[in-house]
């Protein structure tokens, strides 16, 4: 049987299951309390606005002694990374927090010092921040991004799903990603898409407008309307440009 339609009738039969707790309401264009407060790896306590400002941001809610899922989540963010011209504490930022409230900022620290080397980047060590929270902290921020969890007493886990979260600059949220590996090129538009043109090229911008976010799939797809626009007018353009061009030889002549 495909495990889907096992999940499928599991959930039928057992109403009130874990997994029926666990999801994403997507929250496109909400903005986040500033004034959510948290601790950071070095044990400081901060607000979760004292990261917004001229660059968006990659939120990822995770939990730090995760057995799998996070892990898995976190390598393929670092993957993702890695392959992008985009740099983390340059062009944005990332802010990792746990969801779970017993955890301690020396084991923030201790995840970031693993994937910020991992990352290869120096930049992110001032620009990839882990934080720990109370459970009060932990649940305004999940309920303002739609992120669904609960604790499984039997397996005395944290149940809920692999997804990251992409915010503006000013903290409102932009874009959602799903799974443990995710599209590089997809994640840069959706930043550049975010930054409110504070970051990227023109050549970016374009790129942008020539393509579109498919929620579906979770990336970005070809807006081919919009592609023959551009090349439309391009074409037209460089007439304009010919005989322009050939008017003023004429008359040079």
């Amino acid at each position: 049987m495909p495990l889907t339609v096992f999940l499928f009738l599991f959930l039928l039969q057992n109403p009130d299951s874990v997994l029926t707790q666990i999801g994403i309401d997507q929250k496109l264009d909400s903005k986040i309390n500033p004034n959510i407060s948290f601790r950071d790896d070095a044990g400081q306590t901060v607000n979760i606005g004292d990261y917004f400002g001229k660059k968006p941001i990659i939120l990822t809610p995770v939990y730090y002694e995760c057995p799998m899922l996070c892990s898995l989540a976190l390598n393929g963010l670092v993957k993702t990374l890695r392959a992008m011209p985009l740099i983390a504490g340059k062009e944005f930022e990332i802010v990792t927090f746990s969801i779970d409230p017993y955890e301690t900022p020396e084991l923030a620290r201790a995840k970031k010092e693993e994937y910020v080397r991992d990352y290869g980047q120096s930049q992110a060590q001032t620009g990839w921040h882990f934080l720990t929270g109370t459970a009060e902290s932990i649940r305004k921020l999940t309920d303002q991004i739609g992120f669904r969890y609960a604790y499984e007493t039997y397996t005395k886990q944290w149940a809920h799903i692999s997804a990251l979260v992409v915010l503006t600059p000013d903290g409102r949220v932009s874009q959602y990603f799903y799974g443990i590996e995710y599209d590089p090129a997809s994640l840069r538009l959706s930043l550049i898409q975010a930054s409110d043109e504070k970051i990227g090229t023109v050549v970016d911008h374009v790129l942008l407008y020539c393509f579109r976010f498919n929620s579906t799939t979770g990336k970005y797809s070809l807006a081919i309307m919009r592609v023959l626009r551009v090349v439309g007018l391009g074409a037209v353009l460089a007439l304009v440009s010919l005989v322009i061009i050939g008017s003023r030889k004429r008359k040079e002549a």
